[in-house]
């Protein structure tokens, strides 16, 4: 059983940098990020079509590299993350988290009694394929795989303290394009509402003793989540990295003509 380097980075009073995989989820990627020294690989699972078949290989080259995997699920119930801890994930994100009875319920299937009600199987990536002591199994899947909760709903932002303060809840990740959309001001990420609703989650996430995450399109937007307090910020993805790559490809090789 492997330590989360996320958690030892949080827990030291460090904050952690983050990079998505949304598109291309061969494990040499994932063996390149962990390599140049990313802290977690966020598999996004929500808005694309992988299959839970994917989590294996690149938590092992996680693994190999001391990177975390950081999965967003499919909220399909109660096997999600299951599957996502069981296949190897360090962490889980929960998209679109609305009250606090919902937070309970994913408290519930991520973690071992006596904070949750997991059940057992010890044959997984996460306890080591049955080598590590079943007991010993437990606590540490407790203590070193972590829980974020996104709050990017207006109906989340009024329950915030409240889902903050529960234990088991290691992380609330503002989802900033949503939330704009929820308090009816699409993509107008400076207006004032969203800007004291994210205020607020960062607020209740330091109160209960708890880490906030928030996405940063660009390093000046990540200091600026770093200074009103978050601790947890995503550097780009493939599918961005790719695009633009192309974009800009295009723009170049797109000048040639013939001489």
């Amino acid at each position: 059983m492997i330590k989360s380097k996320a958690l030892q980075k949080l827990r030291s009073g460090g904050f952690v940098r983050v990079a998505g995989i949304g598109r291309v989820a061969d494990p040499w990627l994932a063996e390149v990020i962990g390599r140049l020294g990313f802290d977690v690989i966020w598999l996004d699972m929500e808005h694309r079509s992988w299959g839970y078949e994917v989590i294996d290989p690149l938590s092992l080259a996680c693994r190999a590299t001391g990177a975390d995997l950081m999965v967003r699920v499919l909220k399909t119930g109660y096997s999600t993350p299951m599957r996502c801890l069981e296949f190897g994930a360090n962490g889980l994100v929960v998209p679109h988290v609305r009250s606090t009875e919902e937070a309970r319920q994913w408290i519930e299937w991520c973690r071992f009694p006596p904070l949750g009600k997991r059940g057992f199987d010890g044959a997984g990536a996460d306890a080591d394929y049955m080598l590590a002591p079943p007991l010993e199994h437990l606590q540490h899947a407790n203590r070193e795989t972590f829980l974020a909760l996104q709050i990017e709903d207006r109906e989340a932002v009024e329950f915030v303290e409240e889902i903050a303060a529960l234990e088991g809840v290691d992380l609330l990740f503002v989802g900033p394009a949503d939330l704009t959309i929820s308090f009816g001001v699409p993509f107008q990420f400076d207006h004032p509402s969203v800007q004291h609703a994210i205020d607020r989650v960062a607020s209740a996430a330091n109160k209960a003793g708890k880490w906030c995450g928030m996405t940063s399109a660009s390093p000046e937007a990540a200091q600026r989540a770093l200074d009103r307090g978050a601790r947890m910020i995503t550097c780009g993805s493939d599918h961005v990295f790719l695009v633009r790559g192309f974009q800009n490809a295009m723009q170049e090789f797109g000048e040639l003509k013939i001489r």
